[in-house]
């Protein structure tokens, strides 16, 4: 078994690793929020103000009305009618299918969708099909063939492997009208969107029979889990999801945190930060040659040619002082590939130095 790798932030955009200082593009940290002074200190003042946590499910006594005051500043953020805490983001999905079992006659599932997806997908109680990939004409056609009355179609909003963001309007016209989308938008909300309000946000697509699913970990930096949806699907959550009724919430320190990190994206500068940094990126591995793909994401994915490829390219990043990011994870191409992932807090000097290693060995490369 390979050790997993130990890494010590020791800067917004800058990890401790075998000590070594190395620039970072790794992670799902977009605003790297984590590092914000403000954010920090919620998290020190109200440690002493509401203690670590509740110790107990919100359905007995660990209902702290922090909780409710987060749901409700989620909601608005996101234009959404409620939202719905839970312990972390993997769960959301269970917690969702444990809700809704029985509601559906088929569960439709993106192959190159998140594990936590995937284990929900088998919670719904009805037959699961494989959808290829990002494709509303397949869609369309698994309908028709399954006679399919009442679907719901599982896919991340936006795709961690490569920044992409699922046809979620192609999907809806595919679909029947009592059909539901229950969209992982884990790494799209916050990120993608004009606003950041996520792949819902970017696809105009409506909320109507669609659960959005998010975590607090990555946009906002924080922790925790929360549910986007109708107050019919909160309901049925809080009555028959075993997984919510029996779960203890993320602790009230991280809940005040995430209030300000919710402030502090308001103004959109990040935002546009963010996708300034994407787009000077982009543009400078394509005048090396490196042609990779516009996608809404602030995320570069790829893939060496071949191992030996990959040791070199490994070994270049290293001397320029960058983290190399590979990684092999579940929906990733099945070779493995590099994964670069821009911050709104990484410095154009950063950025150029990054593009400089990799318009050496476009050769070695190719778009994931």
């Amino acid at each position: 078994m390979n050790p997993l790798p130990e890494l010590r932030a020791v800067s917004p955009t800058e990890v401790e690793w075998r000590g070594q200082r190395l620039v970072f593009f790794g992670g799902c940290d977009y605003f790297r929020l984590s590092h914000h002074p403000r954010v920090r200190r919620a998290v020190a003042d109200a440690l002493r103000k509401d203690g670590l946590g509740v110790a107990a499910s919100r359905l007995t006594t660990g209902n702290h009305p922090l909780y409710a005051q987060v749901e409700r500043a989620l909601a608005k953020h996101f234009r959404a009618d409620t939202a719905l805490v839970v312990a972390n983001g993997y769960a959301t999905n269970l917690v969702v299918a444990q809700a809704l079992r029985g509601e559906f006659s088929h569960v439709l599932l993106d192959e190159r969708a998140h594990p936590s997806l995937a284990d929900a997908a088998a919670l719904f109680g009805a037959p699961v099909v494989k959808l290829p990939h990002a494709d509303a004409g397949a869609l369309r056609d698994r309908i028709a063939a399954l006679k399919a009355r009442r679907p719901i179609v599982l896919t991340d909003g936006m795709f961690s492997f490569d920044g992409s963001v699922a046809p979620l309007r192609a999907y809806r016209k595919a679909l029947p009208r009592d059909a539901w989308l229950l969209v992982d938008d884990c790494h799209g909300a916050g990120v993608v969107g004009a606003t950041g309000r996520g792949s819902l946000e970017h696809e105009s697509v409506g909320r109507e029979r669609v659960i959005q699913t998010i975590t607090l970990s990555k946009a906002l930096g924080t922790y925790g889990g929360a549910i986007l949806s109708s107050a019919e699907v909160r309901e049925a959550i809080l009555s028959r999801s075993r997984m919510f009724v029996g779960s203890t919430p993320p602790p009230l320190p991280l809940m005040r945190a995430t209030l300000v990190s919710l402030g502090l994206l308001q103004s959109g500068a990040r935002h546009r930060q963010l996708h300034r940094n994407a787009a000077h990126l982009r543009q400078r591995l394509r005048m090396s040659g490196i042609a990779v793909p516009d996608a809404p994401g602030p995320i570069v994915s790829l893939v060496p040619v071949s191992p030996t490829a990959g040791g070199r390219v490994r070994r270049a990043l290293l001397r320029a002082g960058i983290l190399p990011p590979f990684l092999r994870y579940p929906g990733s191409p099945a070779e493995g590939h590099f994964r670069f992932v821009i911050s709104s807090a990484h410095r154009t000097e950063e950025l150029d130095r990054l593009a400089g290693v990799l318009a050496k060995a476009p050769q070695l490369i190719r778009v994931g």
